[in-house]
């Protein structure tokens, strides 16, 4: 008998994770631009900590609402795909059989040992074989509409927090630099958290977030610049 080993693997946390990380990212970079905005107009700070509250709230609603359709639409074309599939089961075993039979071919199996794999396969689990082989659906990925919902409007309040924060702290007439640096600062952190947490090169995460986080807030400066507004 093989001698097993444990292995640690991230692949499990890929759905919340790109939920979290695309909610907190907006966060930080949308709530910013309203508190800087707001800022710049000249309101005062109760008006600048009313408008950010509320567009964190509005915020993660908007982002967990998005996310649960789109991962929700996932979800039932996968259920779709299954339900087709278990009535070819049913209705065409052996087709089904000759089917799998060549996807392990096609993978490098010469035709007896796929097979005797594939009648294997049919014996234990026949719609799960199909599922995971012929269309790509596994129980590790598969989709989660409420989890990705959760993860998104969680994160979007958490990196909506760093500028309605710093607002709240900072100067009235410095409202504007303040929100606008410690933005750019969480957002390298914002990036290597997430890099950590699925296992990915931190440096590289950080500067991925980093880069397109500053993108972003100088594309919200040029267009207050162009219309004559102070961002």
């Amino acid at each position: 008998m093989p001698r097993m080993h444990r292995e640690t693997h991230r692949t499990e946390r890929i759905g919340w994770l790109r939920a979290a990380v695309l909610g907190a990212n907006d966060g930080v970079i949308s709530v910013a631009g309203l508190v800087v905005g707001v800022a710049a107009s000249g309101a005062p700070a109760a008006s600048i900590l009313v408008t950010g509250i509320a567009g964190m709230v509005a915020g993660a609603m908007s982002m967990a609402a998005g996310e649960y359709v789109s991962v929700k639409s996932q979800e039932d074309t996968e259920n779709a795909d299954l339900r087709t599939e278990r009535m070819e089961l049913q209705s065409e075993p052996e087709r089904e059989l000759d089917e799998l039979t060549s996807i392990y071919m096609a993978r490098g199996l010469d035709e007896p040992l796929a097979r005797q794999v594939a009648v294997k396969l049919t014996a234990n689990d026949a719609l799960a074989a199909h599922a995971r082989d012929e269309l790509g659906i596994t129980e590790t990925l598969r989709a989660r509409p409420t989890q990705a919902a959760v993860a998104s409007a969680i994160s979007f309040a958490v990196g909506a927090l760093v500028p309605i924060t710093a607002a709240l702290f900072a100067p009235a007439a410095e409202i504007t630099t303040v929100c606008a640096v410690t933005t750019i600062v969480a957002l390298p952190i914002l990036g290597a958290t997430a890099a950590y947490a699925g296992n990915a090169p931190v440096l590289k995460g950080a500067a991925r977030v980093a880069f397109w986080g500053a993108m972003a807030m100088g594309a919200t400066a040029l267009v207050g610049k162009l219309f004559g507004a102070a961002i």
